[in-house]
């Protein structure tokens, strides 16, 4: 089969500056895609800001022969996230791909989280993927082409300790990439999500000697093909890291019903609770009216 390749696709890539997004911008612009590398260039917990971060993969791609620019708005507005979009339309006039996948993090407990770290992880991550990806879709919209990633975390689909705005927002992404998905179906716009774990400024703290085992590059392939013109999956969360790739689905089983005609006490929700909670004959439902 052909190689897989982006020649005049146009990607936007947030948080690019290092880490996963910096090393999906070196396999897209390798396989001729044109990149607009967005970084605010701010720690890991979202303060300040420095434009070498992103600069510096812009020369990285240029060193390779291929095109790319930089823009350093903070994705947690809507207006910086329209001139990120802008950017690519200024530059090269189309945006064919986005990549959400800029984020920060502030660890705290349940009772210990700040309001402020609550809202800030919000605002970076769940409002940011939707100020990029908005206006972005008005342009696949209008084109009859797009490719969206998402990216949440295992931490926002099966939790994680003192992880409650980060795990909120990434579950929250979930939900996005899905009405993604279901209104650009008709535009040729697919949306997936991916969950990596990967080893980044944000969690090498944590990773310790087994880090080298979650480098960035295992994340990068599974991005590339969901973000290839040939791929047609849409609707759909991946699990990625360390070279296992798997599917993530949310189902729905068939349950109890109560009989016709019939409000159900809160004993008999008791009495047939085995068969509320069994997963037997699960589904996979594609749409809340599916389901």
């Amino acid at each position: 089969m052909d190689d897989i390749r982006y020649d005049g696709r146009v990607a936007v890539i947030t948080g690019a500056g290092g880490g996963l997004g910096r090393s999906y911008a070196l396999y897209l612009a390798a396989r001729g895609a044109k990149i607009v590398v967005n970084d605010l260039g701010g720690t890991t917990d979202g303060q300040g800001n420095d434009a070498r971060a992103a600069d510096a993969v812009v020369a990285e791609i240029h060193a390779l022969g291929s095109e790319a620019v930089a823009n350093h708005d903070s994705v947690s507005t809507a207006g910086g996230g329209e001139r990120i979009i802008q950017t690519a339309m200024d530059t090269y006039g189309v945006v064919d791909i986005v990549i959400n996948n800029a984020g920060i993090l502030r660890d705290a407990s349940l009772v210990k989280m700040p309001s402020e770290n609550f809202d800030t992880l919000i605002d970076v991550h769940l409002k940011g993927a939707f100020y990029v990806t908005q206006p972005a879709f008005r342009v696949m919209k209008e084109r009859g082409y797009g490719r969206v990633v998402y990216t949440a975390s295992g931490a926002g689909v099966f939790g994680n300790f003192g992880q409650a705005n980060y795990a909120a927002a990434k579950m929250g992404l979930v939900g996005l990439s899905s009405v993604t998905a279901i209104e650009g179906a008709k535009y040729n716009i697919k949306s997936n999500v991916i969950t990596p774990i990967a080893r980044t400024r944000l969690t090498e703290g944590v990773m310790g000697a087994t880090g080298d085992m979650f480098a960035p590059e295992f994340i990068a392939p599974m991005v590339a093909y969901l973000v290839s013109e040939g791929c047609e999956y849409s609707h759909e969360i991946f699990n990625v890291g360390a070279g296992r790739y798997s599917r993530i689905f949310i189902g729905s089983a068939p349950g109890w019903s109560a009989p016709a005609g019939t409000t159900p006490s809160v004993e008999d929700i008791r009495d047939n609770f085995a068969g509320i909670y069994s997963t037997d004959g699960y589904k996979i439902p594609v749409s809340a009216v599916d389901a």
